[in-house]
C-alpha cells in the first residue's frame, strides 16, 4: 500500500548562498561544499565565499531542459587527489546522451580527465543522472528509461538501471550480471541513492502520475518498471519500501541521517522523511522544490531547482541549512 505522509513539522531555514543557477548535487569535504549547476559549472563554497567554476569536457555539456551538468560524487581519495566523478548531457536536442567523467581541479575550472562510462541513452527529461561511491567503494550511477518501455527490463540496455563500477570505470568481478554494469534493473528515473549504516543502499526514482518510489535496492534486483508500480506485483519484481500513491513527491536526492532516510521532494516542497519501515513523513517544510539534500554531522544542507524542464519558474535557488 502507499506509504502514510503524516503531518509536517515547520522548518527553520537558513539560506546560506543565493543566486544559484538550477543547482543538482551538492557533496562536502572538509567542510566545504560543492555545488553542481545544470548549465556546467561545479562551484566552491567554503568560509562564506561561493566560487563559480566551469567544467571543461571533451564532449561539450548539452543545457536543454532536464540535461545538463547533473550528479557529483567525490572519490573515496578525494582528500589527497582533488578527483571527481560527473554525470552529464551532451549531443544535440535530436540526438541526446549522458556520459560519467572523471575531472580535476585545474586552476580557475575543472578539467575531464578521462571518461568512465559514454553512450549511456538520453532523453529531455528522464536521465537519472546520480552517481555515489558506495561503503564497498564503488561507484554507481542511475540511468533513465528514456521513454522506451523495452529498455529498463533489458538486460543488453544501461538505460532504466542502477549501475555498478568500479573507480576506473571497469564492470566489478562480483556484479550479479556477468560481464554487465547493471546492478538492478527496471527503474523508471532514479534519481537519488543512499547507504545505511549497515550498507544497504536505498534508491529514489520519479513514477509515472504519481507513484514515486523509495526502493531498497538489493544485487540483481528488479523493480517492475514498465511492468508494474505502486502496490502492483510481478514474478521476480521487487515491490517498493515507500510509494506516494497517486499523489507525487517528484523525488531528487537522497540521504541517510543515521536513523532514516532524508528525501529531496520537488513537487511536495519538502525534504521527506522515510522510515526502514517505508513511513513517510515531513521532516522539512521547504516551500520550494528541492532537488538534493546532504548530512553532514548532524547538520542538513539542502539545494532548490525551482525550475522545472516543463516550465519557468524563479531562476534564482538557494543553498539552504534546515533546522528541525
Amino acid at each position: 500500500m502507499a506509504a502514510l505522509l503524516l503531518p509536517a513539522p515547520v522548518a527553520a531555514q537558513e539560506t546560506v548562498l543565493d543566486g544559484l543557477d538550477y543547482p543538482w548535487d551538492v557533496e562536502a569535504a572538509s567542510g566545504t561544499l560543492y555545488v553542481t549547476e545544470k548549465a556546467g559549472t561545479l562551484g566552491i563554497f567554503e568560509s562564506g565565499d561561493f566560487r563559480r567554476l566551469p567544467v571543461e569536457t571533451s564532449a561539450p555539456i548539452l543545457n536543454d531542459r532536464g540535461g545538463g551538468l547533473m550528479g557529483l560524487a567525490l572519490t573515496p581519495d578525494f582528500a589527497t587527489t582533488g578527483r571527481v566523478v560527473l554525470y552529464h548531457h551532451t549531443g544535440t536536442p535530436d540526438a541526446r546522451s549522458n556520459r560519467v567523467i572523471e575531472a580535476v581541479l585545474d586552476g580557475d575550472r575543472w578539467r575531464e580527465t578521462r571518461v568512465l562510462l559514454d553512450g549511456i541513452p538520453g532523453h529531455p527529461l528522464y536521465n537519472g543522472g546520480r552517481v555515489a561511491f558506495g561503503p564497498d567503494g564503488m561507484l554507481y550511477v542511475t540511468t533513465g528509461w528514456t521513454e522506451n518501455r523495452a529498455l529498463p527490463q533489458d538486460l543488453n540496455s544501461i538505460a532504466g538501471k542502477i549501475l555498478r563500477l568500479t573507480p576506473d570505470g571497469a564492470i566489478p568481478a562480483d556484479n550479479p550480471f556477468p560481464d554487465s554494469p547493471v546492478y538492478s534493473l527496471g527503474h523508471r528515473n532514479p534519481q537519488g541513492l543512499a547507504w545505511d549504516d549497515d550498507g544497504q543502499l536505498f534508491a529514489a526514482e520519479h513514477g509515472q502520475s504519481g507513484n514515486d518510489e523509495v526502493n531498497r535496492i538489493v544485487a540483481g534486483g528488479n523493480y517492475g518498471w514498465p511492468l508494474v508500480q505502486g502496490d502492483e506485483t510481478g514474478d521476480g519484481m521487487t515491490s517498493p519500501l515507500a510509494h506516494s500513491g497517486r499523489s507525487t513527491w517528484a523525488p531528487s536526492g537522497l540521504a541517510w541521517d543515521g536513523d532514516t532516510l532524508l528525501l529531496a521532494a520537488m513537487r511536495s516542497g519538502a525534504v521527506l522523511a522515510v522510515t526502514p519501515d517505508g513511513d513517510v513523513s515531513t521532516a522539512f517544510d521547504a516551500g520550494e522544490r528541492i532537488r538534493d539534500v546532504l548530512v553532514v554531522d548532524g547538520t542538513v544542507w539542502a539545494i532548490t531547482t525551482n525550475r522545472s524542464p516543463r516550465r519557468d519558474g524563479p531562476s534564482s535557488d538557494r543553498l539552504l541549512r534546515l533546522k528541525p
